[in-house]
């Protein structure tokens, strides 16, 4: 089997791993923005080749994992230059645009739109893992777009690498997932920058952070270039998202400023049936 993968980072490469583990005679062509990632890629094992957009005419399906505004740019060319039977599958968290960009290219019916949710906040080659998809959720967007043949194909991948399916329609999409992943990515950001313009004062901030900080200021270690544009492409309903987070933030300062300790534990109590919703769901799936 022919692949290419564009963007071997942590997601691109460890689909590289697993495809080279579920399939025999895989054929890994990596194309990346960076030279150095395609060697570390090379040295790896994750790819058997560099290549560039014209080595994919004989690829059979096409993994496209790079920032969302480049996947925006990339995705038509790509589509102009397979074959007819070739499957180009997105990872990218947001899917309004992409899927305009596309709606009425003549080979739409050779992709498929999906948001793996799996990650860390790392990224490059070397943060691939072997195992990322297994149990996690991917999410397709206009499945009915997507010729049947090549809708199998994509499930047997998806089976072989352990992930559950969810149909959503672009615009379900995006506004989800700004709430459940984008918010959670900004209100880490932000938390980093706050404390690491207090610790210009107070040094040993850090020595009195425990896991608490740790685990909550984690997603700020994530690529300011993939999440730029994921903000930008998803604008509204971020900022929509944004303002009731605020709202919320304001009303618990309110509380506290107004000694209302009953109404900031009942606050948090009624906060804990998050436990219900999220229970039997590993932190490292959300």
């Amino acid at each position: 089997m022919k692949i290419g993968i564009i963007g071997i980072g942590l997601i691109g490469g460890s689909l590289a791993r697993d495809l080279k583990k579920a399939y025999k005679g895989v054929y890994i062509t990596g194309i990346d923005a960076s030279e150095a990632h395609l060697e570390t890629a090379l040295e790896l094992g994750l790819i058997d080749v560099k290549g560039d957009e014209s080595s994919l005419k004989d690829a059979e399906i096409i993994f496209l994992a790079i920032p969302v505004d480049a996947a925006v740019k990339t995705l038509p060319g790509i589509l102009d230059v397979i074959q007819d039977e070739a499957l180009i599958i997105d990872a990218g968290s947001t899917k309004g645009l992409i899927c305009s960009v596309v709606s009425s290219h003549p080979k739409r019916r050779n992709f498929l739109a999906c948001h793996p949710i799996a990650g860390t906040e790392f990224s490059g080659p070397t943060a691939a893992i072997e195992g990322l998809f297994e149990g996690k959720t991917n999410i397709i967007c206009e499945v009915e777009k997507t010729a049947f043949k090549l809708q199998e194909k994509a499930m047997d991948i998806f089976q072989k690498l352990g992930m559950r399916i969810r149909y959503m329609n672009p615009e379900a999409h995006d506004k989800h997932i700004a709430y459940v992943s984008h918010l959670s990515h900004i209100s880490s950001f932000m938390l980093g920058k706050t404390v690491i313009e207090k610790e210009k004062n107070e040094r040993d901030i850090f020595d009195m952070a425990g896991s608490g900080f740790e685990s909550t200021v984690r997603l700020a270690k994530s690529s300011p270039a993939m999440w730029t544009p994921i903000f930008d492409q998803n604008k509204e309903n971020v900022i929509e998202t944004l303002e009731e987070y605020i709202q919320n933030l304001e009303a618990f300062k309110q509380k506290l400023k107004d000694d209302d300790l009953e109404g900031l534990y009942k606050e948090m109590q009624d906060t804990n049936k998050i436990k219900e919703i999220l229970k039997g769901i590993p932190l490292n799936k959300l």
